[in-house]
């Protein structure tokens, strides 16, 4: 990480405007003789990198030491671009003068950073001279790494999500045989075996399957990890039982009685299955049912499912358990599962070598001692190293090591085989989340390219680089897919298996890139920490003081944080706290002029500094479920470097002679606004004003209630949308024909739509999701050639009796919902003529026999039913 530490601080430094001030004078020079020499440096840090992974320790020091040094010069830099930015933005007549001289302010601050830049520089020096002594050899050869994945165009041709089912599916059967069995009796089933072994996948597919979903009335689902709570898990189940949607809010609000008697007496009516995976302690059980037994049992064939490494733990269950120790893949099942990943289909069609390839393959797979994870990781790995050659060098310098030992190894040798420190950075980040954690792709990405870990690319948006690197990752097999937008085709929602994350939280602290503490599990800084200080910190269920290893941490991330407080961090470039409680936070960051991303998920009491609008640098704000002491201010909207804003209560917009700065009017692309409640004094046409002058938008969400009507004309000026959420209108007369042609995803939900609003959406070419709700005309029509690619469909609350779909309308279709459409006493013939609809999902629609003819007429042409009465 040495060397991606100089690459990443070099590529931010050609993207500062550094060389547009006019007025640094020698500076702007000391500045081009600094990137010169870290430059030079990267030639030394190959060899350096071999002889510390060696164990020379002073050489450990020395890569230290080079990385303190890029991030001084990074921060020392970035200063003078700041001050910069600064005065272009400045207004009136401070503002003139500041761009057509130097101020006595600028030139005291320029004569500190021609120091600071005079200091980094002896100590660079200084770094050369240790490298003689430690006779470290500069690499004449540079090697150019590639800045973007191979084999991108092929992804979503062939790439496929779902982890293959080999040599599981007796396994499957049998375990779902148990579970929905004649026994009356609460029972367990666990399914015991060691990491890696394909636990998850199993139970996973277990509780997705369709006999399970028609069984059980209620399912459940939760990851219990060593670091678990027994409250924790409880109000996480909790959450899933209930039915009401605004409940789960008052559910974090619960005692721990409270939780147990409600889950208790919301069980005991129904048959459950609830699934803990991962299970690490023996007495989990006895934690989630003391005091309140929150598992009842009623004798009506509820069941337990769960996954853990440990085969004591199944014993401290008192009731009826069942232990399926989960066997190997064997030889055959072995090979299928790592052909499916390093030979898939259309590598096989273009090898003409096949015969050697398997020749080799199968020994290989072999060697995996049939663990899935082993088989997919290095499948996946030998899928972007298609040689031979480079097979049959894996198979000799196998590791004769331990099975834990071994996959350890080949996720190392994945690691280095990444084809740029960029996406290395980026796997090893994911090391920063919590066990099993469930990871949104956008998020990561906005943490990414907060990091300068996404490099500018031709013809490239950030973001597209970035998910480019997601795809690249999920091919590797190194995190697991779990959720694909049929809007966009990329992916949404990943995990990473805790082998790997563990591996990724050995490297991160091994190199000094970060340091997780949890003190839960005990996990704090290895002994490493003490040579390679780590910039980057991440802290899980802590409270109090929460201090870094360096007050030039340049990374905060947070996770169930108990009423905790940090210092004031000078160089903080992210901040990411999720489900905390965090003490005079406008402190922390008012005068941190480098940050990049403030995130604050569901945090309690959070109070914005009114000099917010000095973070020029900003280019996310997320405080989506936090809650205020004070309203966002005004000054925000100065930042013009916004990319991402996502904001909930206290907010107001501002008036409409505060324009959006034309700089923020190219970066910003997403606005996402959440208020639960509205005053009557809300200035609904300011805020459409000043949102309708963000042209560059492509995803815009709005959830309040009521949402003015006024809203609806903003997206005639905004062609790049792609997503646009609308919750709630109170009445729409008709649904705007200034759409963006652009868009793919639509929501929108009102009390009621009077107007068909068919005619006007059809005619959106790229559209792929529709959601509406709200409409009470009589008649409906979808007319030929209309909704050309729209793939997905639901409609909620609509009054219609009739609803004409005509020949050649919606030929894409290939998922409908319908909910709460009371008036709809039968399904459109139409529904016939739709030759991709696959599944058919109705909920509430009492009118609608379960014997209807169209309905019987669909499932012969194969479209899968689904009721909710």
């Amino acid at each position: 990480m040495g060397e991606a530490a100089v690459r990443i601080v070099l590529a931010n430094m050609n993207d500062l405007a550094i060389h547009e001030t006019r007025f640094l004078c020698g500076v702007t020079l000391e500045v081009a003789f600094l990137k010169d020499e870290l430059m030079r440096l990267q030639a030394y840090l190959k060899d350096a990198d071999t002889k510390w992974r060696s164990g020379n320790a002073r050489v450990a020091i020395w890569r230290s030491q080079i990385r303190d040094t890029s991030y001084e010069a990074e921060n020392v830099i970035e200063a003078a671009d700041y001050m910069e930015k600064r005065n272009r933005l400045k207004k009136g007549f401070m503002g003139a003068i500041s761009r057509y001289a130097s101020l006595p302010s600028d030139l005291v601050t320029l004569h500190k950073i021609g120091i600071e830049i005079q200091r980094v520089r002896r100590k660079l020096s200084e770094i050369f001279q240790s490298a003689d002594r430690l006779k470290i050899v500069m690499d004449s050869t540079t090697v150019v790494e590639d800045e973007s994945p191979q084999d991108f165009s092929l992804v979503h041709q062939y790439y496929e999500d779902d982890v293959v089912m080999v040599g599981f599916q007796d396994e499957h059967k049998q375990i779902v045989d148990k579970l929905v069995d004649n026994e009356k009796m609460l029972s367990v089933v666990a399914i015991v075996a060691m990491g890696g072994a394909g636990k998850t996948t199993l139970a996973r597919k277990v509780y997705t399957s369709s006999r399970i979903k028609e069984h059980f009335e209620i399912l459940a689902w939760v990851t219990v990890s060593q670091t678990f709570k027994g409250i924790d898990l409880l109000k996480d189940i909790l959450k899933q039982v209930v039915e009401d949607r605004d409940e789960p809010t008052s559910i974090d609000q619960m005692n721990e009685y409270e939780v147990r008697k409600k889950m208790s007496d919301l069980l005991l009516q129904k048959r459950y299955l609830v699934a803990l995976d991962d299970v690490w302690e023996a007495n989990t059980w006895k934690q989630m049912n003391k005091t309140v037994q929150a598992f009842p049992d009623v004798y009506n064939g509820s069941r337990i499912l769960l996954t853990t490494r440990k085969n004591n733990v199944s014993n401290h269950i008192k009731m009826r358990t069942i232990v399926h120790a989960l066997q190997g893949l064997d030889e055959e099942q072995s090979w299928k599962l790592f052909s499916s990943k390093a030979l898939p289909s259309y590598r096989r069609y273009a090898t003409s070598d096949l015969d050697d390839f398997e020749q080799v393959g199968k020994k290989i797979a072999k060697k995996c001692e049939g663990l899935p994870l082993a088989l997919t990781v290095l499948g996946g790995h030998l899928s972007k190293n298609f040689n031979t050659q480079a097979w049959s060098n894996l198979l000799l310098g196998w590791p004769l090591t331990d099975s834990m030992q071994m996959m350890r190894e080949l996720i190392y040798r994945s690691y280095k085989d990444l084809p740029n420190h960029y996406l290395r950075s980026c796997f090893i980040y994911l090391a920063a989340f919590p066990e099993d954690y469930v990871i949104s792709v956008p998020v990561l990405i906005d943490l990414w390219i907060a990091e300068n870990f996404i490099p500018h690319k031709p013809n490239h948006i950030l973001e597209e680089t970035a998910h480019e690197y997601v795809t690249e990752l999920a091919q590797r097999n190194l995190v697991q897919v779990v959720h694909r937008s049929s809007v966009h085709g990329w992916i949404e929602k990943i995990r990473i298996h805790d082998i790997l994350r563990n591996w990724c939280i050995e490297e991160a602290r091994q190199d000094g890139f970060l340091d997780v503490i949890d003190k839960t599990t005990g996990q704090t800084g290895a002994s490493s920490a003490e040579i390679m200080i780590p910039h980057r910190s991440c802290f899980q269920t802590l409270s109090g003081q929460i201090v870094p290893a360096t007050p030039k941490v340049r990374t905060v991330l947070g996770f169930g944080l108990s009423s905790a407080s940090l210092p004031k961090l000078r160089f903080l470039r992210v901040l990411h706290i999720e489900n905390s409680s965090l003490k005079d936070l406008y402190m922390i960051i008012d005068g941190c002029i480098h940050l990049r991303c403030l995130r604050l998920r569901k945090c309690k009491h959070v109070k914005l500094p009114s000099s917010i609008g000095n973070l020029l640098y900003l280019q996310t704000i997320d405080l989506r479920g936090t809650t205020f002491n004070s309203v966002v201010p005004y000054s925000l909207w100065d930042i013009p470097t916004l990319r991402h804003v996502y904001l909930s209560d206290e907010f107001s917009p501002p008036p409409p002679t505060m324009r959006v700065h034309q700089q923020q009017q190219k970066e910003i692309r997403t606005f996402e606004l959440i208020l639960t409640s509205v005053g009557t004094k809300f200035r609904y046409r300011d805020m459409a004003i000043y949102l309708g002058q963000m042209k560059q938008l492509t995803t815009f969400s709005l959830i309040m209630e009521p949402i003015s009507a006024e809203i609806i004309s903003i997206f005639a000026n905004m062609p790049h949308l792609v997503d646009i959420y609308l919750v709630k209108f109170c009445v729409i007369n008709k649904l705007s024909a200034e759409f963006p042609q652009s868009l793919r995803r639509l929501v929108v939900e009102a009390d009621a739509i009077t107007e068909d609003p068919m005619p006007v959406i059809e005619k959106l070419p790229c559209l792929v999701v529709l959601e509406l709700s709200g409409y009470k005309g009589h008649t409906m029509c979808c007319s030929a050639q209309g909704f050309s690619r729209l793939q997905e469909l639901a409609l909620t609350a609509f009054s219609t009796a009739e609803w004409k779909i005509e020949v050649g309308s919606m030929p894409k279709l290939s998922r409908m919902t319908l909910r709460y459409c009371e008036c709809m006493s039968r399904l459109p013939q139409g529904l016939l003529h739709l030759p991709n609809l696959g599944y058919l999902k109705l909920e509430h629609m009492p009118q609608i026999a379960e014997d209807d003819n169209m309905l019987r007429a669909l499932m012969q042409k194969g479209c899968e039913v689904k009721w909710n009465r």
